[in-house]
């Protein structure tokens, strides 16, 4: 996957975060859990434009760690959703499974580049 595939991905998932966060119902729980959800999933994709102007492999190394970290963090909150039921699981898991895949791939080159630089 190239460099402006991924980037394209990312922002495709920041929406889809968005869009679903829309649906969420307007109680005190859903709205903290809600916050979470937009803040982390729309992190991964401006962090990943960071990463990707990075000035040396160290600095990629660390703003990626953190899209990473967003990702994951993203997908539990999207578990909480889903295990809450706020929403119906055929909504929330399309994205669940695409900020699961996102995840893998930082992931992978998160090892790839840390592998090279050893």
């Amino acid at each position: 996957m190239t460099t402006d595939e991924l980037k394209f991905r990312s922002k495709r998932f920041s929406l889809m975060i968005i869009d679903l966060i829309e649906k969420l119902p307007n109680t005190i729980a859903c709205r903290a859990v809600a916050n979470q959800i937009v803040r982390s999933g729309t992190s991964v994709g401006a962090n990943y434009r960071a990463a990707c102007r990075a000035r040396s492999d160290r600095e990629f190394i660390a703003k990626l760690t953190i899209v990473a970290e967003e990702a994951d963090e993203t997908l539990f909150w999207l578990e909480i959703v889903m295990d809450k039921q706020w929403l119906n699981k055929a909504e929330v898991e399309p994205i669940w499974i695409e900020g699961n895949e996102l995840t893998a791939i930082f992931v992978s080159s998160l090892k790839t580049i840390k592998a090279r630089n050893s």
